[in-house]
């Protein structure tokens, strides 16, 4: 099913504040750590909003969207009041990490010929289970 504007319009919203508020976090509490919105899907019905995160460093990923995951409540009253001109209500929030970037290294890795070539050796390849 296809996205409607009104979806799209209150994803960016959403997005565009959640970057300000995570950074805000982010600065006051975690020194070198980046955390980016990369992408926020929302539900038709307008209740639920999908969000991923990217982190840096990538290491880190799962303490800070479990961290982030356990101030759900705070950061969505945040967002109420920054978005309360704009929305009649605040969508649940649901927080994804976004592994992307990591998938995105491997790629660049193996083109670089610095992997191991699974045509050389083909153990390095996951193997399908028969069943």
């Amino acid at each position: 099913m296809e996205e409607t504007n009104r979806q799209r319009k209150i994803a960016g919203v959403l997005q565009k504040d959640l970057v300000d508020v995570l950074q805000k976090a982010a600065q006051e509490g975690m020194k070198g750590v980046i955390i980016s919105v990369s992408k926020v899907h929302v539900t038709s019905d307008l209740g639920v909003a999908k969000v991923y995160l990217s982190v840096f460093p990538s290491d880190k990923r799962d303490e800070i969207i479990n961290g982030v995951k356990s101030n759900t409540p705070l950061i969505r009253h945040e967002m109420a009041s920054r978005t309360k001109h704009q929305l009649r209500r605040m969508p649940e929030l649901l927080f994804y990490g976004d592994d992307t970037l990591d998938y995105i290294e491997e790629i660049d890795k193996s083109l670089k010929g610095e992997d191991e070539n699974p045509i050389k050796n083909p153990d390095v390849l996951p193997r399908r289970l028969k069943k």
